[in-house]
């Protein structure tokens, strides 16, 4: 069984709570994923984010095909991190750690996925020309759409 790790940090010169507003919400998602993936939340985004919070979306990923993946937040520790896991979706494991800490002139933003692609071989055999770039790709939108939001540090 192979797991891969993508690991991502950004900074932004905004304060901690700031950041924790917005990466904390929910519904912030849609706003910081590409449009072509059709993010939408079905259910569960409606409230603060809090422990064992489970939250339902259909996304659009690779080649027009609407997929339902159910998150649950597991951990929260306000203000510093929270952790996401798939319950049901597109991979057979994602473990999303997210942390922020504050530097000077503003926060690091740190991710950490741990994931396992579904299809055994086939899966890992696509997983460098397909999964992972598209991961990348999803990431680098993400990056740039905080810094239109919230400038550049």
């Amino acid at each position: 069984m192979k797991i891969y790790t993508l690991l991502k940090k950004q900074k932004l010169p905004i304060t901690k709570e700031q950041a924790w507003d917005f990466l904390s919400s929910p519904k912030n998602l849609k706003t910081i994923t590409p449009d072509y993936m059709g993010f939408n939340i079905l259910s569960g985004g409606d409230r603060p984010m809090f422990a064992g919070q489970i939250i339902q979306y259909i996304v659009t990923p690779v080649m027009g095909i609407k997929t339902k993946w159910v998150t649950e937040i597991t951990h929260v520790k306000e203000g510093d991190y929270f952790v996401d896991e798939q319950r049901f979706g597109p991979y057979a494991l994602w473990h999303h750690k997210h942390f922020i800490k504050a530097i000077d002139g503003g926060v690091e933003m740190e991710d950490i996925i741990d994931y396992k692609v579904p299809f055994g071989i086939l899966g890992q055999l696509v997983h460098p020309f397909l999964v992972k770039p598209k991961l990348e790709e999803i990431f680098k939108y993400r990056t740039q759409k905080l810094e239109a939001l919230f400038g550049k540090y």
